[in-house]
């Protein structure tokens, strides 16, 4: 009986490595860089290229890196909890805010290995006790990526493991590779968007109406939905694959690069500046534990052919 398998891949750039979950006849697999936040660099299913980030720079992409404590930006790095200012570095330097995070260039250990002839499971860990400026909290974040032959699942556990609680989202930032951005087609179902101002901060939202797949044609994306469903879709002319959530509150930021190679659909629990607008803000008490998932699933391609 042929198994699942999950290879170590050392890299002369990446001091510790990959890890490489593969189906048997490695027609799918799943590539994770454990020194960048355990973000997933690389997804392929039944050959089809999902994820491929090679030719992106990762520091000024975050390409597929999970975001926490908060996604997108914290306007100027300041907000306000439980009566105390923070400021957090400000890494996004044009517009001066808080950019995706504090865990996308965090090292990951691994916790977990699991094989067996349907799937391949890694569980990767990263626990936060220097209290980093900005965010003075404890915490510990496991990812576990499972790959199948027809999809890849992310399920993402923090516990606060301080004596306070602290405020918080999460979110994700895969982007999707095309071989014709123009002819590809995004399906979301959403009702309202957020206007921005020029440091790319919510002001408002807007009234819309998506319920279809829309082709991308030249058009560019920088914008964030609110979502009526806990899925999209996003069809290529080589494969279309539905990702999914776990969480009934879901918003979605969209931003095509100017590569013009790929397009990142980042599903998330709020908008941009949560912590000053409180959209999909929650707080974790100590002890507590929030969990997600994120599924990628591959459609048939003979749906649509």
């Amino acid at each position: 009986m042929l198994l699942f398998d999950i290879e170590s891949i050392e890299d002369k750039n990446n001091a510790l490595g990959y890890l490489k979950l593969q189906s048997p006849n490695k027609r799918s697999h799943a590539k994770i860089a454990l020194n960048l936040g355990a973000s997933l660099q690389e997804l392929y299913i039944n050959d089809k290229s999902i994820i491929e980030t090679g030719d992106m720079d990762y520091g000024s992409s975050y390409a597929s890196s999970v975001l926490f404590p908060f996604v997108n930006r914290v306007k100027e790095g300041k907000y306000t909890f439980d009566e105390n200012e923070y400021l957090l570095e400000t890494n996004a330097k044009e517009e001066k805010n808080a950019l995706h995070g504090l865990i996308y260039d965090k090292t990951f250990k691994v916790i977990t290995k699991e094989i067996t002839k349907d799937r391949a499971s890694a569980t990767l860990e990263y626990k936060e006790t220097r209290k980093p400026k900005g965010f003075p909290f404890n915490y510990s974040i496991a990812l576990k990526y499972t790959l199948t032959n027809t999809d890849l699942k992310l399920k993402v556990s923090v516990k606060n493991i301080d004596t306070k609680p602290f405020p918080f989202n999460i979110g994700w930032h895969p982007y999707f590779s095309s071989s014709d951005l123009y002819n590809s087609f995004i399906g979301i179902e959403s009702s309202k968007k957020f206007v921005v101002d020029e440091a790319m901060i919510p002001i408002k939202t807007e009234d819309i109406s998506l319920d279809q797949f829309l082709q991308i044609k030249d058009s560019s994306f920088d914008d964030c939905f609110i979502l009526n469903k806990n899925n999209v879709n996003f069809k290529t002319p080589d494969y279309e694959i539905e990702l999914s959530t776990s969480y009934e509150e879901n918003y979605l930021q969209i931003y095509t690069p100017k590569n013009r190679k790929h397009i990142a659909i980042e599903p998330t629990t709020a908008p941009a500046d949560s912590f000053n607008n409180s959209y999909g803000l929650q707080v974790l008490k100590p002890e507590d534990t929030h969990k997600i998932s994120w599924m990628i699933n591959l459609k048939s391609y003979e749906q649509y052919n």
